[in-house]
């Protein structure tokens, strides 16, 4: 099965798949049903394996109309989800799950141009809707993500829709072509397109913590890194991971919590110390209203209909190579 281009090499292990190419290696792991490794430009880009999320932190607003209590299951499907099945295909051919004993037939020196891997997830809401996240790696080292929610009748509004991915440290910044400053979809129409640096992770100063940090109709997002945990490797070399919209623009947030680290905290000084990079790429967003904090819901065209499907795309890129 070897292909003599020899352009990216695999690793069958017994449960995972290693990926390796020119300044890249990637692990997927089918135990813990997700990206396991990122490893470019020298450095670990993930602490944590990518997966859904459905949660954003609730606003005063949220708590007044009564949202969390609507539609808490989703802050559970957030911290638990279930990875029932994983697909494989390597240069177009879909093969059996190359897990042990099946990976024993693969000779050590396997390449391929491209690999697809097919992660198939189950919420633990009641009833349970099914979410597909694709990974389609190129020879360059281009990631491909194509994440799909599966709607299902009967399940109460979504906060967000997206995919969270966790980083070792604390980021130096980030760098996005999208709108200016902090924009949600029913508060961006004073917002400006543009390129717009941002230095270190900024949390919204609110006397209870809560959503902040969210950037609609973005085209790019680029993370800034300078530090790592292996001890073994501290110089100080600024790295970037890019993520780029495909077919649509997303939004996204880049904070050093997660939305249920920042739900738990009543006030500032009980928010963890900030140690981790925590970026949503989001296909869809709830409004935020702001109308009034004591009983209005946000305006309807800004909700998020569970019981549609959500379908979109982004590239993680290490090379500006299409």
């Amino acid at each position: 099965m070897e292909n003599t281009t020899k352009q990216m090499q695999l690793v069958y292990g017994d449960v995972t798949l290693g990926l390796h190419g020119y300044g890249f290696h990637y692990i997927f792991s089918y135990q813990t049903g997700g990206m396991e490794s990122l490893f470019a430009y020298g450095k670990e880009w993930l602490y944590r394996t990518p997966k859904p999320t459905f949660w954003r932190a609730t606003t005063d607003n949220d708590r007044g109309s009564g949202f969390p209590l609507k539609s808490g299951m989703w802050l559970g499907a957030d911290l638990f989800i279930r990875c029932k099945a994983v697909h494989v295909w390597v240069d177009g051919n879909s093969i059996p799950l190359p897990m042990a004993p099946e990976n024993n037939q693969y000779h050590p020196e396997e390449y391929a141009q491209k690999v697809a891997v097919q992660f198939c997830y189950e919420t633990i809401t009641v009833p349970a809707a099914e979410v597909i996240v694709t990974y389609e790696i190129s020879a360059i080292g281009n990631i491909k993500v194509d994440v799909q929610y599966k709607g299902k009748e009967g399940l109460p509004e979504l906060p967000v829709f997206g995919m969270r991915f966790i980083m070792p440290t604390k980021a130096d910044g980030y760098c996005y072509k999208g709108l200016s400053g902090e924009t949600y979809p029913d508060r961006k129409e004073g917002a400006v397109q543009g390129i717009y640096q941002v230095e270190g992770l900024p949390v919204t100063n609110y006397i209870v913590p809560q959503e902040c940090g969210m950037h609609m109709d973005t085209e790019w997002v680029e993370v800034y890194r300078n530090t790592v945990l292996d001890n073994r490797h501290q110089e100080k070399k600024t790295t970037v991971l890019r993520f780029a919209a495909i077919d649509s623009k997303f939004a996204f947030s880049c904070l050093p919590y997660t939305a249920e680290e920042l739900e738990n905290a009543t006030h500032q000084e009980e928010l963890p110390p900030a140690r981790r990079t925590v970026l949503c790429i989001m296909g869809a967003v709830r409004g935020v209203g702001g109308i009034d904090s004591w009983g209005s819901d946000v305006e309807q065209a800004y909700h998020i209909d569970a019981q549609k499907d959500i379908h979109y795309s982004f590239e993680i890129r290490i090379s500006n190579k299409k």
